[in-house]
């Protein structure tokens, strides 16, 4: 079944809820959009043969799951997705925030508590039942959150705010074709991921 949008919204505002008390607003995406990314990455991977990016094992959201209540989750977590970042040349992309930095997510039991809610809030979603053509969840989740963000953060819209075009790039670039010839469009989108994600 297709995931609604109502359901991924409150998802994403669930897991910005986790993230109150430690860092400022505008840092929640820095975690946030991770999450989405290997969780949209993994569904897409799973539910397709031949998908653009290569998500390995020991590089998958459900390695993550398997982390929930561990100790060392947060070191955990940083190693699957610098595997994922490394297997699709994202390195310095998608492996920016640190998911055991004890400043912003807690200490001990209050960090695993964190973590392991957040990789709880994204388990319940599943991205495999959407159509690959004219699916756009990852580029208006990015989008709702920027949005989100800067009232948050007491910023404008034109501070902190990503226009739709970016996000649609985005999103062509962890599969949501257009119609046309695949192949051609996924050495181009290869070409590009790498500067896009870094906005």
């Amino acid at each position: 079944m297709a995931l609604k949008k109502s359901e991924l919204y409150s998802s994403l505002w669930a897991s910005c809820d986790e993230l109150r008390g430690g860092m400022d607003a505008s840092q929640y995406k820095d975690y946030v959009l991770v999450l989405l990314f290997v969780k949209y990455v993994s569904d897409k991977a799973a539910s397709q043969t031949n998908y653009l990016l290569d998500v390995p094992n020991g590089g998958r959201f459900s390695d993550m799951v398997a982390l929930k209540g561990d100790k060392e989750i947060g070191e955990k977590i940083n190693k699957i997705i610098s595997k994922l970042a490394e297997a699709n040349d994202l390195k310095g992309v998608i492996d920016v925030a640190d998911f055991n930095d004890d400043d912003k997510l807690g200490k001990g039991k209050e960090m695993v508590d964190r973590l392991s809610n957040l990789v709880a809030i994204f388990e319940g979603l599943d991205f495999g039942g959407n159509r690959a053509e004219g699916d756009d969840l990852l580029g208006d989740a990015y989008e709702y959150l920027m949005r989100h963000f800067a009232t948050e953060s007491g910023k404008s819209k034109g501070q902190f705010y990503t226009p739709a075009e970016v996000s649609r790039v985005m999103a062509k670039v962890v599969g949501a074709h257009t119609k046309g010839d695949k192949r051609g469009q996924s050495s181009q989108i290869k070409g590009q991921k790498g500067s896009v994600l870094a906005n």
